[in-house]
């Protein structure tokens, strides 16, 4: 019988080194804004913060402030004012193809976001109610006869969610004063919804909530914009993370 040669395996360190698995790429973080109501009334600045929900994958159990990714419908909505230009450049700032409407539908987001997870409605019945609104909770802002208006948003930071999260964002965070609310629409907040409890709280206490580490930044930035009045062209800080390392730039 002929015997076939016996078969030996190279020695380990002799074998090819297997192909590296392809790293992931990070997720493209989407638009988002977010909106600071303020209430100004009295001798401590006070803001408008929510707890979401335990059971939320991202940010569960927190205290954030109202906010959400664009949705497109945000960008056919009817306004009653305009943001400043120099906001509207700043928003822009630092993209490589920013749609001319990226400003306005940022902070069409952050109202339309604010009244979904408050039921707050920023904005202005003194123009009528829109000739026409998009589906959704837009409807809810034509049927109350009220037109959000951006002239009364600030422009207070810009933040992306660092890589490796399961979810990542681009947020604007924008600054309203209490007295842009127009209505107010009961039995939103509640044990099921997305917020589970409101509170307004001077910038002390907020400090001492269960807050996002980003949001205990922005409350600084806050500080700083409110105490000075907001003057229109101010530096906009902008936290981002390039090679592991957190970044603060200025737009």
């Amino acid at each position: 019988m002929r015997q076939e040669p016996e078969r030996t395996e190279p020695p380990a360190s002799d074998r090819p080194e297997p192909p590296a698995a392809p790293r992931p790429s990070p997720l493209r973080p989407r638009d988002a804004a977010t909106l600071i109501v303020l209430d100004r009334s009295r001798k401590k600045l006070r803001l408008l913060m929510g707890r979401r929900h335990a059971g939320l994958a991202f940010m569960g159990g927190k205290f954030v402030f109202p906010g959400g990714r664009i949705e497109p419908a945000d960008r056919r909505m009817p306004v009653a004012g305009a943001l400043s230009q120099r906001a509207d450049d700043a928003l822009r700032a630092k993209l490589s193809r920013a749609p001319h409407h990226l400003g306005r539908s940022l902070a069409l987001a952050a109202i339309r976001e604010t009244y979904e997870e408050t039921g707050l409605m920023i904005g202005t019945r003194d123009y009528g109610p829109p000739e026409s609104a998009p589906e959704g909770a837009w409807q809810a802002f034509a049927s109350a006869g009220i037109l959000p208006d951006l002239e009364a948003l600030h422009l207070v930071a810009r933040a992306i969610t660092p890589p490796k999260r399961a979810r990542r964002f681009d947020t604007r965070f924008f600054a309203v004063d209490r007295k842009a609310v127009a209505a107010e629409h009961p039995g939103i907040v509640g044990p099921d919804s997305e917020l589970t409890e409101l509170a307004w709280v001077d910038l002390d206490a907020a400090r001492k909530l269960d807050l996002p580490r980003i949001t205990r930044v922005i409350l600084d930035d806050l500080e700083a914009a409110a105490a000075a009045g907001f003057p229109p062209y101010r530096p906009i800080p902008f936290y981002f993370e390039r090679h592991g390392k957190g970044l603060r730039e200025e737009i």
